[in-house]
């Protein structure tokens, strides 16, 4: 058994998780969220979920960066991906900072409220991307998106990004707007 743990950010409330995970003969059983858990380990809480989204997406494709008004939990179902977090909030002390993390099944990633999040699928197959709102997602809400290209973030995307191509990013995400600090 791997019990559940968590590591700080250097992003205020971006917190990186490893599940508890049970192996056997027939496989691993993760344990994606329960509430008692999280509560213990001073997490807030997070349900009922309003929103669930999976996401499959193909090698080398690249996702955000979009920090909406409400708390996500992503993991990679599937696949691997390269993770990217980006303080977008205006009031808040770590505004700015960049966090990276290579994600694997059996890890997962507490993206607060106005944090921008993305990721790039890593691999051979397609990334299968977890993502939980305790929000619904509505066009037009509150929320931020910030090209996730910006040398000034200095983000280092493992595969090359070709910004012409709609297969590896789309044109809304290549034309975000820099982070402006």
């Amino acid at each position: 058994m791997i019990p559940m743990t968590l590591r700080e950010t250097r992003i205020d409330g971006l917190v990186v998780l490893t599940m508890k995970q049970v192996t056997d003969a027939r496989g691993t059983v993760r344990e994606f969220y329960r509430q008692s858990s999280w509560q213990e380990a001073g997490l807030p809480d997070l349900g009922p979920w309003q929103q669930v989204n999976l996401t499959e997406t193909k090698p080398g494709a690249l996702r955000g960066l979009h920090g909406e008004a409400m708390h996500k939990l992503v993991a990679v179902a599937a696949g691997e991906a390269f993770g990217a977090y980006v303080d977008a909030r205006p009031d808040s002390p770590t505004r700015g900072v960049v966090e990276t993390v290579e994600l694997t099944a059996g890890q997962q990633v507490l993206v607060p409220r106005g944090v921008c999040n993305g990721f790039q699928s890593l691999g051979t197959a397609p990334t299968q991307y977890l993502y939980c709102f305790d929000v619904e997602w509505v066009p037009g809400m509150a929320g931020v998106a910030v090209n996730p290209l910006d040398p000034a973030l200095g983000i280092a995307w493992p595969l090359p990004v070709d910004v012409a191509n709609p297969a590896i990013i789309s044109a809304k995400d290549a034309a975000a707007p820099p982070l402006e600090l």
